[in-house]
């Protein structure tokens, strides 16, 4: 069956390549196409064509996209979506001054969420993270990843990855599964380290692989979360049921994370907020995306990562919220663009690529979503606007109006 994607302003390729990633956005990045329109089939990019050379006879199906612009589908490649509960008093402990390590050393911060997400049903979570899913299809999101890491114990880690799975079977749009459970050590194996370290590597991962479950391994390595050995202990388990690896690292202290994520070549390492130079080189020289999310920054009122040195350097950068009820309660992508501009000086180019090809190749996608070009998975973004400038101008305003996924509309918004 051929669409026609009818006769948009502008068509944002990023790249036309063929490329898995983008360095250098600034200069490599494509330049749009004003005249053009796309033609699919069968959920593929089939053609780009000009606009004048089009017979509308020839199409099954013509949409009209005439004064929009086209993006690829976004790519938001790291949240926190499936919790319950809320954290809102211990922001106001923030706000008077009270830090985030200080609230998680007396088992408050992550513990908080995990309590909540235990203790609600796999039918009230199913609802909540439809939501919240719904949420980022709006905005433009055509692939979205969603961590677990609020269970931490085998029967609520299930829960929430069969959560993922179960909704993956229906969902418009990609979803993919990351299995977070060295998120902290939770508050009921305080004594029990090792303990839980092992049930990790013995039974959570080997079993939620064994069941199709997950499709990547992520690790806080951080002071108060998992340490160097132990998330050498858990990649290697992760490395030989043949599973992905990424990390939570750099966010608060230096001790290691970046060494060991290249070590086992971590497909992403995010957070990136405290970063020796050192540390810098190492990653603009791998092909490991960097995953910035300046959410958390804001939200905690703490070190931007430094994304323009990484750029710079041609490290691959990608954007994502970090959606999670502690450190970055934000689904507003908009908001994630305007704070990337303005705080980490990214230009409209990085911030289009890190929230396209590079998140595409952050979740190990960039091969059939994340840029325009045939060959790839009809996936857009249809934004009610003729500059790609007010994407990032119009702070915290949506100007998605229609989000296709595989050449169907599964979101349009009618301003009548």
């Amino acid at each position: 069956m051929r669409k026609l994607f009818y006769n948009p302003h502008l068509i944002i390729q990023v790249s036309n390549t063929k490329q898995k990633y983008l360095r250098y956005p600034g200069k490599n990045f494509s330049e749009p196409l004003s005249g053009y329109s796309i033609v699919t089939e069968n959920g593929i990019i089939s053609e780009i064509i000009q606009t004048v050379q089009i017979n509308k006879n020839e199409y099954s199906e013509i949409i009209d996209l005439t004064g929009k612009i086209l993006l690829p589908g976004l790519i938001e490649s790291h949240t926190h979506i499936p919790f319950a509960g809320s954290r809102a008093s211990e922001f106001r402990e923030r706000l008077s001054g009270v830090s985030y390590e200080e609230i998680t050393k007396r088992g408050g911060g992550i513990n908080t969420t995990v309590k909540a997400t235990r203790a609600c049903s796999e039918q009230d979570l199913t609802a909540i993270v439809k939501s919240r899913i719904d949420d980022f299809i709006k905005q433009g999101v055509t692939t979205l990843e969603l961590k677990s890491g609020y269970g931490l114990d085998y029967e609520s880690e299930l829960k929430i990855l069969n959560v993922i799975n179960n909704i993956k079977k229906t969902c418009n749009i990609t979803l993919i599964p990351t299995f977070l459970g060295a998120h902290l050590v939770p508050f009921d194996f305080k004594n029990r380290r090792e303990e839980y370290i092992k049930l990790i590597c013995e039974k959570m991962l080997p079993d939620f692989v064994g069941l199709n479950l997950i499709s990547f391994c992520d690790i806080f390595i951080e002071k108060e979360a998992f340490t160097i050995e132990e998330s050498e202990r858990i990649f290697c388990v992760a490395k030989k049921l043949n599973l992905r690896v990424k990390s939570h690292s750099n966010q608060f202290h230096s001790i290691g994370g970046i060494d060991v994520s290249l070590r086992f070549d971590a497909t992403s390492v995010d957070h990136l907020e405290v970063l020796t130079e050192h540390e810098i080189n190492q990653l603009a020289n791998s092909e490991t995306c960097c995953t910035i999310l300046p959410g958390v920054s804001y939200t905690l009122d703490y070190t931007y990562a430094p994304a323009r040195k990484l750029l710079d350097l041609g490290g691959i950068v990608a954007l994502a919220t970090d959606f999670n009820p502690g450190t970055s309660h934000i689904k507003n992508i908009p908001f994630i663009f305007s704070l990337a501009a303005v705080k980490l000086k990214m230009t409209i180019n990085e911030i289009i690529a890190g929230y396209t090809l590079n998140a595409a190749y952050a979740l190990g996608l960039s091969d059939i979503t994340g840029s325009i070009e045939p060959g790839k998975n009809a996936d857009f973004a249809i934004f009610d606007s003729d500059d790609a400038g007010s994407l990032i101008y119009n702070t915290t305003e949506n100007l998605n109006v229609m989000t296709i996924k595989n050449g169907i509309i599964i979101y349009s918004f009618d301003k009548r």
